[in-house]
């Protein structure tokens, strides 16, 4: 028999929603304040997952000025056999100060999964986390978490359930509060509906974005209830299988719910899908913490679990337990082929259009700005706002998929004035990155520097400065768990020389970018990035010969 190791999709892969259409498997997950919008992974044997699409790639929405983490939510993947139709429904979180939580859920269809999809169609701005059921019958629902915003009520609110006539693009009839979770952890979102020996499921993440994370499920013989509460009273999947009260917590860290005897942490946010062998697995997200720590820079990935039914119709995992594994049994008869899909990054820039992997904070990837045309063989990106900036900073970035690597690019550029900079770097957030770089000294010509940004704060690290010949260094950033070291090299594959070593960036979590103790300051993950800056005249550039990253 196969097995699966977990993460199946490492790196910022968060909420994901899987589908089977026909042998073929599809996730989608979330991306934020990152473009392209909403990730897309194949696969056909639930081990090997690759990127294969982004949904929202026509500017469909502006995530400038988001803030962390904020943007695009929990899009959830349907298909509807009886058009042949892949639905997409999400959440376009547009403001979180005050907890009112300002968001406009839309759903598209296409008849391909990679495209082209229609446009968004608006569902409604009750909450986030929406989810499209297609029923037998040929309804459709919507459910969705209603968002509460009242003093002395329940936080985080309702489960609530319409049908929805996706010809007319609007909800028939009216919202229906259906539940508040089903265990005492609290904080009941993402509603998710299945159809199982003519019983209505409700699948639920619960307990909050971390530690306490789980996945909830009940049941009703009525899509608007009543549902019955899974008999355990816990969550069926979770790190952390010790009971918790927390009613009314609309989310927390829950660091007390720290599980030191597994590697896996935050497990939750489950969705189903049964597969072309008759069983059954659920796709979920989860948290890797450094080592001693309880930060997580890569973020919420993705892993999986296998499932059955009982004989008394419920859903749980195979062994029996609800704690989540990090090696669970592949598909019956489905062998795995060959060595497991490496998530390595590199790309010469030698096409005209460079890898799927890279995505851009804030705005759209353009080619007036971002190109591998102007001149062939390089990726060329033409300076923009400060990496401060949430409207129009030039970076092309991917996702850290591993505690372990280095990444690597080579450079060439003319600077004129100390405000134009291009180099690589880490990057969370606008707040939060560190980034080696390519500047001009009015003394000395082009060097190469450091800058870094911590909670807000610009700290320049003014003894790490050193010339550059003939305007082109390679560039080299290791790093091991949270700690950076950055090397360069002048001329042809000459040796690596040390330029600052055993920097701490172990803040570039998820947990790390709030200066709270005992909250979470975001729930994105860690990126590797190469950009430009130009807040002089907007009349420089960079070109990058390639692109690397090698995970270990």
């Amino acid at each position: 028999m196969t097995k699966i190791n977990n993460p199946i999709i490492p790196g910022m892969a968060p909420d994901p929603s899987i589908i089977r259409v026909d042998d073929v498997y599809y996730i989608a997950t979330s991306t934020f304040h990152w473009n392209p919008g909403i990730q897309i992974f194949k696969s056909t044997d639930l081990a090997n997952w690759e990127l294969t699409a982004f949904a929202l790639n026509k500017g469909e929405v502006n995530l400038r000025g988001t803030n962390t983490p904020a943007g695009i939510w929990a899009p959830h993947l349907s298909y509807d056999s009886s058009t042949n139709r892949y639905w997409l429904a999400y959440s376009h979180m547009l403001n979180m100060a005050g907890r009112e939580f300002n968001s406009d859920s839309y759903a598209m269809w296409a008849e391909d999964i990679h495209g082209p999809w229609s446009e968004p169609i608006y569902l409604t701005s009750i909450g986030f986390d929406p989810a499209l059921f297609h029923d037998e019958d040929g309804k459709h629902y919507v459910s969705i978490l209603e968002w509460e915003t009242r003093e002395g009520y329940q936080a985080p609110g309702h489960i609530v359930i319409a049908e929805f006539d996706l010809n007319e693009g609007k909800i028939a009839g009216q919202w229906h509060r259906v539940t508040q979770g089903f265990t005492s952890r609290g904080c009941a979102e993402a509603p998710q509906i299945y159809k199982y020996r003519d019983m209505y499921y409700l699948l639920l993440a619960a307990g909050g974005t971390g530690y306490a994370h789980g996945v909830e499920l009940g049941r009703a013989e009525n899509i608007f209830g009543p549902y019955e509460p899974h008999p355990s009273g816990e969550p069926i999947i979770t790190s952390s299988p010790r009971h918790l009260f927390s009613l009314g917590n609309p989310d927390a860290g829950h660091f007390e719910m720290y599980n030191p005897g597994s590697i896996m942490q935050k497990a939750g946010h489950g969705s189903l899908v049964q597969t072309q062998t008759g069983e059954w697995y659920i796709a979920h997200l989860m948290s890797r913490p450094v080592e001693g720590t309880l930060l997580n820079p890569l973020g919420r990935e993705t892993s999986i679990q296998k499932m059955h039914w009982t004989v008394d119709g419920w859903l749980e995992m195979k062994d029996g337990s609800n704690v989540a594994k990090m090696e669970v049994e592949g598909l019956t008869g489905v062998e795995l082929e060959g060595d497991r899909l490496s998530h390595d990054v590199f790309d010469d820039f030698n096409q005209e259009h460079y890898d799927i992997h890279f995505l851009t904070p804030y705005r759209d990837q353009q080619a007036a700005w971002v190109n591998t045309v102007e001149r062939p063989g390089y990726l060329r990106i033409h300076g923009g706002n400060s990496f401060f900036s949430q409207i129009n900073p030039a970076m092309l970035a991917t996702r850290a998929t591993s505690l372990h690597y280095e990444v690597q690019t080579k450079v060439e550029f003319h600077p004129d004035h100390y405000s134009e900079t291009a180099g690589m770097g880490l990057y969370y957030d606008s707040n939060n990155w560190l980034y080696v770089h390519l500047t001009h000294s009015e003394s000395e010509g082009t060097v190469l520097s450091v800058l870094q940004a911590k909670l807000g704060e610009r700290i320049e690290l003014v003894h790490n400065y050193i010339p550059v010949p003939e305007d082109t260094a390679e560039l080299k950033l290791i790093y091991h768990s949270g700690i950076a070291s950055i090397l360069y090299r002048f001329g042809d594959n000459g040796d690596w020389q040390a330029f600052a070593e055993n920097i701490d960036a172990l803040y570039l979590s998820d947990e790390g970018v709030n200066g709270e103790p005992g909250e979470i300051g975001g729930f994105t993950g860690l990126f590797n990035f190469i950009g430009s800056v130009d807040a002089h005249q907007h009349d420089s550039y960079a070109d990058f010969e390639y692109y690397r990253v090698k995970n270990y």
